[in-house]
């Protein structure tokens, strides 16, 4: 593991779109899950910055000395009953991992969340992303059985509610 100078968290800004829409599409291709019906191929991740411009949504982005080594967001995605919000594309470059910036932005995702009157916490995720599941497990959050909403993600298998 390497040390990171300070990491600063920040709302996401215009100019992060090209480096965040890299990390999501380069993690998913790492873990061998670029597959279709996930936001490897959703065109929205090519434009974080306008997508989170949606009311009651958020994304932070994590960065040291300029590089963006990664983020997360809450979104109000179309068809989650009311009080529930989507945390979304929580992904970091393979040297932000293990070192707690994961724990860090999903902390900041579930603040915002309260903040902006939200109950529960709903994600999609894949198998293949293990070390993730499990943080999320961490989070107290919980294994459904079929998904809520209309994420449009039909290549994610799993899919977990936290109550805040």
């Amino acid at each position: 593991m390497i040390t990171l100078p300070k990491i600063n968290i920040r709302p996401i800004q215009p100019s992060d779109n090209f480096f965040l829409a890299l990390i999501v599409r380069n993690t998913l291709a790492e873990f061998n899950a670029a597959n279709p019906g996930t936001v490897f191929f959703d065109p929205t991740t090519d434009a974080l910055f306008e997508l989170f411009q949606t009311p009651n949504a958020a994304y932070f982005v994590a960065e040291t000395n300029g590089k963006i080594l990664g983020g997360g967001g809450i979104y109000p995605t179309e068809g989650l009953p009311e009080g529930i919000c989507e945390l979304v594309k929580m992904y970091l470059l393979p040297e932000a991992r293990g070192i707690g910036l994961g724990r860090s932005l999903i902390e900041k995702c579930l603040e915002k969340a309260k903040e902006n009157g939200f109950q529960q916490v709903y994600l999609e995720t894949l198998d293949e992303l293990h070390l993730a599941l499990k943080i999320y497990a961490k989070f107290g959050f919980e294994y459904l059985k079929a998904p809520m909403g209309n994420s449009k993600h039909f290549g994610c298998g799993l899919w977990m509610l936290k109550t805040l």
